[in-house]
């Protein structure tokens, strides 16, 4: 991560916001779904400033720091309090809470950025040879504490790839690439697209976000459905581990016993530090065609989407579905016209109502999206309009898939907004087969409103979406919103939100949901991994972290509880 303007308290840049100039139903109705206090919309509460937060002094003697710029370089090398700040925690609430209060008991001892494989081997040995534990970190977008020290006595190194930034090659003939793992989705995509390639790889996270991280944490764009997750993308991979480097085949296919491969993605940093990838890439689309379609009910807007996923026909890139309480937010969020634009709304409003749809009264939308040449995406909508239509769908046009499209990246600025007036705003996710879906859907969605008001929460808003599908099922992401406890204390907002956590994870789990699609394990996830996967398997997991890192320095506690 070596992005100038960073918010180191929240997420994206500085110069950066999710604007709510001209939507004027946000604030009145946000209060009255959350029961906010007056005060709570008029007065923001600012996180502190850097320059009082008193952090821990490194825990690495001058002899030691002073060994470590030998074997990188100065520069390489930082102990100061806004490298260290920036990389104690991750982008979920409960980290954005803990460091907007300044509360940070456990910040890495020393940030080193390595220029290239060679320098992450000889860190590795360097920190193995003192017994001192090393994260290696990306974008630091992980919502499950991914990248936060574990606490105790033992030293941390912090090791950032941001200098790993690079597409090495690309095969055309064979449409791979070789990428380092610290690029980030925009570095990854303009080198990509001066060849003629896209990854396809477009997760809410895309700005700031990296191959690397997105490889070892199975991760999913937002047009998985047409590109596939992140394991799907991958051909091969680079690993350096504390004894070894490890360097899967480049083929698209192997029957060489248990895969490797496999083994590598998802494992979060834990068996060893992901340098490069050789990654599955896709011409340039020549056109996207996303459009909008309404539909009366999620049952109905569910029966489409799986008739969608399963055609053989079809072939689309995105297909996200939202529940009635997320298009309600929608239709709130939107900006309020004036002139000939509020006659044209009005207009559409009422013939909205003429055909039985309410954007605020339980009717669904729906962002549909074709990647490919003009002929071929007209004939593709040409059918998946017909089948919307045999679900009562309504098709709104071009103008909702613009609208996401430009609004895609920005929504997690807005959470930072919400924290500063009180709200608890966060997320989870799972996936499960579509016979099921509405079952997981009522299960999880029943449990975070409970939890939201048992834990003072007031009310609390529930919204949900249903993405990154299959022929055999599909993901929900839902976003939970509530007052937040009134205790300015980070570890009681902390307690609040891990109530709503645990509550939702065990409705998930009993619902038959998987504990994660696309988030990973981290720290949240660790306590529930033997439900997901069964004592057996993770005993397994604990002998290859043994094989891989014998001495345990490789992000300690991630992934494997202690």
């Amino acid at each position: 991560m070596d992005i100038p303007n960073l918010r180191w308290w929240g997420w994206g840049t500085v110069d950066q916001d999710y604007s709510l100039e001209g939507r004027t139903a946000f604030w009145p109705t946000l209060q009255e779904w959350l029961e906010l206090p007056d005060e709570a919309i008029a007065n923001e509460t600012p996180p502190v400033p850097l320059d009082e937060i008193a952090l821990r002094p490194p825990r690495l003697d001058d002899p030691q720091l002073c060994a470590l710029r030998k074997l990188l370089g100065e520069e390489a090398v930082r102990t100061d309090t806004r490298c260290r700040v920036e990389h104690a925690y991750g982008k979920s609430y409960r980290d954005l809470v803990r460091i907007r209060a300044g509360h940070i008991p456990n910040p890495p001892d020393v940030v080193v950025y390595p220029a290239d494989q060679s320098q992450v081997v000889m860190t590795l040995a360097w920190a193995a040879d003192r017994d001192i534990g090393v994260i290696p970190f990306g974008g630091g977008s992980s919502v499950l504490g991914g990248v936060e020290p574990e606490p105790g006595d033992h030293p941390t190194l912090t090791l950032d790839l941001a200098k790993l930034d690079r597409v090495l090659a690309v095969d055309p003939v064979s449409r791979t690439a070789r990428i380092q793992a610290g690029a980030t989705g925009p570095e990854v995509e303009a080198q990509l697209n001066e060849q003629g390639f896209s990854l396809g790889q477009f997760p809410q996270s895309f700005e700031f976000s990296t191959l690397g991280g997105w490889i070892v944490t199975r991760s999913a764009g937002q047009n998985s459905i047409g590109y596939g997750k992140i394991e799907h993308m991958t051909q091969a991979v680079r690993v350096v581990t504390p004894v070894g480097i490890i360097e899967t085949k480049n083929t698209p296919a192997t029957a060489a016993g248990p895969g490797l491969l496999e083994m590598l993605i998802g494992s979060e940093g834990s068996y060893g530090i992901l340098t490069e990838a050789t990654m599955r890439v896709h011409p340039l689309p020549a056109v996207q065609d996303y459009r909008g379609i309404l539909f009366h009910t999620l049952e109905d807007g569910l029966s489409a989407f799986r008739d969608l996923m399963q055609s053989p026909a079809l072939r689309p890139a995105i297909i996200r579905l939202s529940d009635g309480p997320e298009t309600a937010a929608y239709a709130v969020m939107s900006h309020e016209h004036h002139g000939v634009r509020k006659l044209i709304d009005a207009v559409l409003a009422r013939y909205l109502n003429a055909q039985g749809f309410d954007l605020t009264g339980g009717s669904t939308l729906m962002t549909l999206g074709f990647d490919g040449r003009p002929a071929w995406t007209a004939g593709q909508w040409d059918t998946a309009l017909e089948i919307c239509r045999d679900h009562r769908g309504l098709s709104l046009g071009r103008t909702v898939g613009e609208s996401w499209k430009r609004d895609r990246y920005a929504q997690p600025y807005l959470r930072d907004t919400l924290l500063g007036h009180g709200v608890i705003v966060d997320t989870l996710e799972t996936a499960t087969t579509w016979s099921n879906l509405m079952n997981l859907y009522d299960s999880m969605v029943s449990a975070m409103k409970a939890t939201i008001k048992t834990t003072d929460g007031g009310p609390g808003y529930v919204m949900t979406h249903v993405s990154h599908a299959y022929a055999h099922g599909a993901s929900l992401y839902s976003t939970f919103l509530g007052r937040q406890v009134a205790d300015p204390d980070p570890l009681a907002k902390q307690a609040q939100w891990q109530e709503i956590k645990h509550a939702t994870t065990e409705a998930i789990l009993a619902a038959g949901g998987t504990l994660t699609h696309h988030h990973g394990i981290g720290r949240d996830h660790a306590p529930w991994l033997s439900e997901e996967i069964g004592r057996l398997g993770v005993r397994a997991l604990r002998a290859l972290k043994q094989t891989f890192d014998p001495d345990n320095i490789l992000n300690p506690g991630i992934m494997l509880n202690p």
